[in-house]
Order: structure tokens, then C-alpha cells, then sequence
């Protein structure tokens, strides 16, 4: 049995077996742990497409990306070239990017435009003459490679303790592709349980539809936004990524509230909760309409 901590601190001399098992246990908990690099990218894409199915393919497209660049990160580490990351500080422009490519997902879902300052969003509830687009799930691929990018806890543990433990090149992808593996197990699970959130009784398939796909477009638009403003006030002021307030838990991204903790719970959260509950009254705002037309009707 594998302490946390011997997990999170693993020792020298472990062999590629082990490092691979390690590996994929990293995973599982990063995937299930609240990522600002996963839980907000995954959470929108599978409410937007409102089923299990759905859900799971949406967890598993970006966990795709997300492994893909783990296990080019991993062959850096064995090579010595993820030292950059000891340099510089990415996790600002990682955050700007992420956020421009989430708000041109979010801006084609509701406008159909990949350029679009859709502000009336937050004041309109209409639902007519809505011109929503289906929720476009190739481009969690194109997220995942980017998220990849972001440098952690979990990234610091596979990338500089245990890539460098393989036995050669050829190997050094596998820690990645493991972590990754772990991390797409975890995001399949929450894609399912994220497609079925909106499934509220009474509703018809198109007003479920409807719920899902605005949510999913105002929250990687909205969320889009505020990530790419971390973003840009990390880069000015790099200290900002530093602050955080001890929880006790020595498990990654449940062991302080920073600045990541707080994106997954104002993306997640406050604008996911925000979102669905704005459209769900549009939509009781609509089927209350439609009943007072047909008793005028008769």
C-alpha cells in the first residue's frame, strides 16, 4: 500500500513498474481534485452536451489533449529541458491562453461567431430568436494541449522526481501518458456526473437542450474572460500566484485556496451554477408563455 506520502515525495531507485503505477495514481488524484486546468474546461463541454454519453466524451477528448502533453513534458523532464519551468513562471500566460481559446468556444456556442462581445448575455434572459450552436467537443482536444501547459504540484512530482528514473528515452514519454490515463479515468467519471446536472424533471429534451448549451457557452465565455484577466495580473504582478492560505491537506489543490482553487470555484460555481439557473428560468419563462398563448388561443 502506497502512503500520500511516499505518493507525493517518492523515493529514488523505483523501478519503471513502479514509476508508471506511481504515475497513474498522481493522475487519478489530479483528476478528481478541483484543477483549474481540467474541472472548468470539462464541466463545459459536458453540461453542453446534457447526458452521460456526452459527459464522458467530453471528459475524455480533453483528457486526450491534456495526456498527449504530459507525456511531451515528461521527455522534456528525462532530458533535463523542463528546467524553464524552474526559470519562469508560466502559469500566467498558460492562463491568458486558456482563457482567449474558452471565451472563442463560449462566443461560437451563443452567437455563432468566434469573435464576439456577447456582455448583453448577462442582462438579456430571452430565449427567442436565440441563435445557439451546438457545443463544439473536438475543441477539448485543442484545450487539453494547452492546459498541459500549466506547471503544478502533481506536474513538478512526474516531471522532476520521476521521468528522470526510467531507463531510457524511449521511456520517458510513459510517466506522461500514465498521469494522464489517470487524469482521463477521473474526468470520464466527472463528465458523466457534470452531462447529468441539468437533467431537471419535467423538462422536454429541447428545453434540456437548451439549459445545457447556454450554460456551457456563458461559462467558457464568462469564464473564458476571467481567466485570461488572472492571466494578464499574474504576468504584471507574478507575486499574485504566490498567495495562498494553508488548509491543512497535504493533497495537491486541496492543500491551499489560491488563486487556482478560487478560478475552478468562480468558473465552476459561481458562473456554472449562475449560468444553469439563469437558464433554466428563461426556459420556465418560456413554457409559462407559450401556455398563456394557447388558453388565449381557446
Amino acid at each position: 500500500m502506497i502512503s500520500i506520502q511516499t505518493l507525493l515525495n517518492p523515493p529514488q531507485g523505483l523501478t519503471l513498474s513502479e514509476i508508471l503505477i506511481f504515475s497513474y495514481i498522481l493522475g487519478l488524484l489530479h483528476g478528481i481534485t478541483p484543477d483549474e486546468h481540467t474541472w472548468p474546461i470539462t464541466f463545459s463541454y459536458a453540461v453542453g452536451k446534457y447526458s452521460t454519453k456526452g459527459g464522458m466524451k467530453a471528459g475524455f477528448l480533453f483528457s486526450l489533449g491534456f495526456t498527449i502533453q504530459r507525456s511531451f513534458l515528461t521527455t522534456l523532464g528525462f532530458l533535463g529541458l523542463a528546467a524553464i519551468y524552474k526559470e519562469y513562471n508560466l502559469d500566467g500566460p498558460v492562463y491568458f491562453v486558456v482563457g482567449i481559446v474558452m471565451a472563442i468556444a463560449g462566443s461560437y456556442i451563443l452567437k455563432g461567431k468566434y469573435v464576439h462581445l456577447p456582455f448583453d448575455e448577462l442582462i438579456h434572459k430571452r430565449r427567442e430568436g436565440e441563435n445557439l450552436h451546438d457545443v463544439p467537443l473536438k475543441m477539448t482536444i485543442v484545450h487539453g494541449l494547452i492546459a498541459g501547459f500549466g506547471f503544478g504540484a502533481y506536474a513538478t512530482i512526474i516531471t522532476f522526481l520521476l521521468a528522470p528514473q526510467v531507463p531510457g528515452l524511449i521511456f520517458a514519454p510513459l510517466p506522461g501518458a500514465m498521469f494522464g490515463l489517470g487524469t482521463m479515468t477521473m474526468q470520464i467519471i466527472l463528465g458523466a456526473i457534470f452531462g447529468n446536472i441539468i437533467k431537471f424533471k419535467g423538462l422536454s429534451e429541447e428545453d434540456i437542450r437548451h439549459i445545457g448549451i447556454k450554460t456551457a457557452g456563458r461559462v467558457l465565455y464568462y469564464g473564458g474572460i476571467v481567466f485570461s484577466i488572472v492571466g494578464l495580473l499574474i504576468i504584471a504582478i507574478p507575486i499574485i500566484d504566490c498567495w495562498a492560505i494553508p488548509t491543512g491537506n497535504p493533497i495537491p489543490n486541496l492543500d491551499a485556496i489560491n488563486i487556482g482553487f478560487l478560478l475552478v470555484v468562480g468558473t465552476v460555481g459561481t458562473i456554472g451554477i449562475s449560468s444553469i439557473i439563469q437558464a433554466y428560468r428563461e426556459v420556465k419563462k418560456s413554457i409559462e408563455k407559450n401556455k398563456t398563448a394557447k388558453v388565449k388561443k381557446i
